[in-house]
C-alpha cells in the first residue's frame, strides 16, 4: 500500500481530505447498495466490477487507518474540544466569565 493506492482508494469511496471512521463506513455502505449486482440495474458485470473496486478500496482505507499512529499530546487533542470544553479550558475557573461545573466528557 503506497500514497497512490489510498488516494485512489479515497477517491472511489468519495471522501473528503479529513474523513471519521463513521464517514468513511458510511460513504462505503452507501456505494455499495448503490453498485451491489442485487440492487443495481445497470450492466451486471459492471456493477460486479464496481463493487469490486468498493471493496478493495474500503479495505485500503482501513488497513491505513489501523496502521496510522494516533497522538494524545494534549495539544493534538485541544484540537477536537467542543464549544462548551473549548470554553471550560479557557474560563472555567474564571469567576465572571467561568461555569463552575466542568462539562461531562
Amino acid at each position: 500500500m503506497n500514497y497512490n493506492d489510498i488516494v485512489k482508494a479515497k477517491e472511489l469511496l468519495n471522501l473528503p481530505e479529513r474523513a471519521t471512521m463513521e464517514k468513511i463506513k458510511s460513504n462505503y455502505r452507501k456505494l455499495i447498495m448503490q453498485w451491489h449486482p442485487d440492487k443495481c440495474t445497470g450492466n451486471n458485470e459492471k456493477c460486479t466490477e464496481m463493487t469490486k473496486k468498493l471493496t478493495a478500496a474500503y479495505q485500503t482505507i482501513r488497513q491505513y487507518c489501523n496502521q496510522y499512529k494516533y497522538s494524545f499530546t494534549q495539544e493534538e487533542l485541544k484540537q477536537y474540544l467542543s464549544a462548551e470544553e473549548w470554553w471550560f479550558d479557557r474560563f472555567g475557573h474564571d469567576p465572571l466569565w467561568g461555569n463552575t461545573k466542568k462539562p461531562k466528557i
